[in-house]
């Protein structure tokens, strides 16, 4: 028989090796869980022999037992190989990692080596990977009185699903076991998500230079995942430059960093942050960039390099992942970032302390800093749009009006102010919109108007 050292075998050539044998036998588990040992064979696969007696297998069988941590149970047995003696050790165990004379070893090829810290934090959180996820862990504090059926009802719809019962519906979306309620389902449909996970949060700034020394604005978002992404991407449009262009007589707003690109990233955010830390994601707008830091660096082993050339995916929080894909927020094949560079290819990702950043390039400050500028396009629009304001009617000049002094007024609201019926009002905001005098930025409810030019 030829014998030839792999990453589950190793060659000793006698037990006066015990030591690194010992170390062999921790590399191979850490790696492979399984593995044997020969001792009178030298590492060539020349058989060589062993004197082999009822002491020598004890001496193996307590350097074993003594030295490696957590303790495995080996099967020692004397054999016979080119009719000379020799010991065969056959071991296994998944309790990994394992330690021998306190330190940690991975097998590389037919070689040893010892774990960097890195390497022996990464073995720990792959072996607990599913103990560890937040999303598919018990929220021991939430009831079903705690979700919003109204806002299982939507999910539902857009899922294509049908509704019954809230208890009925998180089981059926697997967000509840041994009736109690997973992580997600407080996420993503309780009343108040922040009663639960403070961090269910949203930080928005605007800095009036390239660094954060002056602060323009700061605004916060409690709320469920939904409500917050919504959040990020009209706190985003509020505060960048909207250009502006003509398709046939039609204005057409165009935001200086593609909203298709930012948005993606935002969803990506909430998504894969690490809800384990207390930070919340953070939307950060300043003069030349806007930056989305979510809490967490990139998770599975994946790097920059990688997530920017192959289309892989490694997500920290698949449940949450699943249901956003359910209602098309993200690809179920991890196109997220493919989306984004295709939109905007000067994107740029990166790792900072426990944060993942994704950077957008404000194409307005830089073009304003080459001189670069494109008037005679905007110079067109202008007088368009000042020919419509001219024409304006007095019910229409008072909505705007009205819309300046309080963004989030109703149109029950200004039909009591400016005396006309909600479905007047209805059309003649229809109207301001399809003129771009104004615009809705948000949802119905939760959002508000924005007016384009006085």
């Amino acid at each position: 028989m030829k014998f030839i050292e792999s990453e589950t075998l190793e060659l000793k050539k006698s037990t006066s090796e015990i030591k690194e044998a010992v170390i062999s036998i921790v590399s191979i588990l850490n790696k492979n869980q399984h593995g044997e040992l020969f001792f009178g064979i030298k590492n060539n696969g020349t058989v060589i022999g062993q004197n082999v007696t009822g002491k020598t297998l004890r001496d193996v069988s307590k350097s074993i037992a003594d030295n490696i941590e957590p303790k495995i149970y080996p099967h020692i047995s004397p054999i016979k190989t080119d009719r000379k003696s020799c010991i065969k050790v056959r071991f296994k165990g998944n309790d990994i990692p394992y330690f021998a004379y306190g330190r940690a070893y991975i097998r590389v090829a037919d070689e040893d080596r010892q774990l960097s810290a890195k390497e022996l934090e990464k073995l720990i959180l792959g072996k607990n990977k599913d103990k560890l996820r937040w999303d598919t862990d018990l929220c021991k504090e939430a009831k079903i009185t705690d979700i919003n059926a109204k806002k299982v009802k939507s999910f539902l719809k857009n899922s294509g699903l049908k509704y019954d019962t809230v208890g009925n519906a998180l089981e059926k979306l697997r967000l509840m076991s041994d009736d109690k309620i997973l992580n997600t389902a407080v996420i993503l449909f309780a009343k108040k998500p922040h009663a639960f996970f403070p961090n269910a949060r949203l930080r928005c700034a605007v800095f009036g230079t390239t660094d954060t020394s002056v602060t323009i604005d700061m605004q916060d978002f409690e709320g469920d995942i939904f409500y917050l992404i919504e959040k990020a991407e009209g706190y985003i449009l509020k505060n960048i430059h909207i250009g502006m262009k003509l398709e046939g007589l039609r204005r057409v707003d165009v935001p200086e960093i593609d909203k298709a690109a930012f948005r993606e990233a935002i969803i990506n955010a909430f998504c894969h942050r690490d809800y384990r830390e207390f930070d919340s994601v953070n939307i950060a707008v300043f003069k030349d960039r806007v930056e989305i830091r979510s809490p967490g660096l990139l998770y599975g082993g994946l790097t920059i390099e990688t997530i920017r050339t192959k289309m892989v995916s490694e997500r920290r929080n698949e449940l949450i992942a699943e249901m956003l894909h359910r209602v098309h927020f993200i690809e179920k094949w991890g196109r997220g970032i493919k989306l984004i560079l295709s939109k905007e290819p000067d994107t740029k990702f990166s790792e900072v302390g426990t944060k993942f950043i994704t950077t957008f390039i404000r194409k307005s400050y830089y073009e304003g800093r080459k001189g670069v500028e494109d008037t005679t396009q905007k110079k067109v629009v202008e007088k368009v749009v000042e020919k419509v304001v001219e024409k304006l009617t007095p019910t229409r000049q008072s909505i705007i009006s009205h819309m300046q002094q309080n963004k989030t007024i109703s149109a029950k609201e200004l039909s009591g102010i400016v005396g006309i019926s909600q479905r007047k009002i209805q059309e003649n905001i229809s109207w301001l919109k399809e003129k771009g005098l104004i615009k809705r930025i948000g949802p119905d409810k939760g959002g508000y108007w924005e007016v384009v030019r006085k």
